[in-house]
């Protein structure tokens, strides 16, 4: 069960749109998601060596298609249990990356 939830996060890694580590653990344990167990996705996220700057960088490209953000807004969204839930200095990351 550990070689498949590395293997889907890392897929999920790869198709873009940018995950945070507890987005990417939430995807994996989610009945809607893969199901797997919190414990096998916490474990599968640590053994993935994301980039969670960088994720954040995609996550915030996603984002700007949509349109209408500020630098500010761009980091509450970021950073939002209800947006993409990354730390605050990786959404500022994010948001500075984008020119914002």
């Amino acid at each position: 069960a550990q070689q498949q939830a590395i293997e889907a996060a890392k897929q999920y890694l790869q198709t873009g749109g940018g995950f945070s580590r507890k987005g990417l653990i939430q995807q994996l344990d989610s009945s809607a998601g893969n199901g797997f167990p919190r414990s096998v996705a916490r474990f599968a996220v640590n053994h993935v060596n994301a980039n969670w700057n960088q994720q954040a960088v995609e996550a915030a490209k996603g984002y700007m298609q949509e349109g209408g953000f500020s630098y500010s807004g761009m980091v509450q969204q970021l950073e939002s249990p209800y947006g993409s839930d990354f730390t605050h200095s990786q959404a500022v990351h994010g948001a500075k990356a984008v020119g914002l």
